[in-house]
């Protein structure tokens, strides 16, 4: 492999050096497509590294499909992205990839009714289908629907816990004045490695949404969730293994009612990659939409969530500041997280208001900041500081 000095981006997933920043990054090639929205990451069994996202012309359109680029080992450059869903009927979202314990790699992601006369979000028609690869991601089988309740989404992949249980986190869309703002959250569980599911509803989540499942110690689970109130990011607790779940309660890290990813790392941190940024005050009403997708940042806890004194801005965007200069930023937005078998951190987000994908690849020590002798510590601000 050999990776260049960055001299700015290319379309075309080449691989740099940013010596600024102090790690690679590539922008994915975008495709034909008008847009480039929730990407997922998977490192197969093979070490190939897939990343698979929603592409088509606009968010709810019927020709929204899932594709995915691969990265092979050894390689620097992404290559073209290739369909894994292609359907002309149905707008197919938020893919996630899992490794499945039987050697297949499974694509799972909502599929919902295009846009229709007179109605705009038809996220309550959503249900979530699966399509499998056996050849490291080259082919997919065709669609089946796993989970046909209608206002199933989703983002985070499948979990297996340390007891065998497979949980995926959902959250249930409605057709109603309290559709999006008041939808709860849900997780189907299975025991015998996804044959059967059942749903398991948490409490008085309306609102919180996106739920991400790390497990912090066996049967202790805790999920990270969106808030449709662009306040902060919610947590909920389960000590039972998903059974049942705690009601939401904020942390200290802010949300903009953009999804967020979160993982354990091997060091045994919590790290979570969202957007640093929050709804003024003034926004109190469900629903909020404040715009700002932008830093990309990731933060990591070393108390089970309860702190992130470590926080650092893997993409900073314009850098516009400001009421006034906030339209001049693009959206750099829903963010996702992977650790791979060698310990690297993999982030990969939609790029300049979904233009393309942006890819990152940096150390666990990248983020603390030990490799150039700077502390990240700014428990309020997330801003990096000596």
């Amino acid at each position: 492999m050999s990776i260049k000095t960055l001299a700015g981006l290319t379309p075309d997933g080449q691989i740099y050096y940013d010596e600024e920043m102090g790690f690679v990054e590539a922008m994915l090639p975008p495709g034909p497509w008008k847009t480039a929205h929730a990407p997922a990451l998977l490192e197969t069994e093979q070490g190939t590294l897939l990343c698979c996202w929603f592409a088509g012309s606009f968010e709810g359109g019927a020709d929204i499909n899932i594709v995915v680029s691969r990265l092979e080992k050894g390689s620097d450059v992404w290559t073209e992205p290739e369909y894994i869903s292609n359907e002309n009927d149905f707008s197919d979202q938020n893919p996630s990839l899992f490794n499945a314990p039987n050697g297949e790699i499974w694509a799972m992601y909502t599929s919902q009714l295009g846009r229709q006369p007179g109605k705009d979000n038809m996220q309550y028609t959503s249900v979530v289908k699966k399509q499998v690869s056996t050849d490291d991601g080259k082919t997919w089988s065709q669609p089946e629907t796993v989970f046909p309740e209608e206002g199933t989404f989703a983002r985070q992949p499948i979990q297996i816990l340390s007891n065998g249980r497979w949980i995926f986190g959902n959250w249930i869309c409605t057709d109603s004045e309290a559709g999006l703002s008041g939808d709860p959250s849900a997780f189907r569980i299975s025991d015998d490695a996804g044959k059967t599911w059942r749903r398991v509803d948490m409490p008085a989540s309306n609102g919180r949404v996106h739920p991400n499942v790390v497990e912090l110690e066996d049967g202790h689970l805790i999920a990270f969730m969106r808030s449709r109130e662009a306040d902060f990011i919610y947590a909920s607790d389960s000590y039972d293994f998903g059974d049942s779940w705690s009601q939401p309660y904020k942390t200290v890290l802010p949300n903009n009612n953009s999804s967020i990813s979160a993982i354990k790392l091997r060091s045994g941190r919590i790290a979570i990659t969202y957007n640093h940024s929050s709804a003024p005050a003034s926004y109190t009403r469900k629903g909020a939409w404040p715009g700002l997708r932008c830093p990309v940042s990731v933060a990591l806890s070393e108390d089970g969530g309860k702190t992130f004194p470590l926080i650092r801005h893997v993409e900073r965007g314009e850098g516009f500041y400001g009421d006034e200069n906030k339209g001049s930023n693009r959206q750099y937005e829903y963010p996702y997280i992977m650790q791979d078998k060698e310990g690297y951190i993999h982030v990969a987000y939609a790029y300049k208001t979904r233009i393309g994908v942006k890819w990152v690849k940096l150390k666990e020590e990248d983020i603390i900041g030990s490799v150039r002798g700077e502390s990240t510590y700014n428990p309020t601000s997330g801003e990096v500081g000596k």
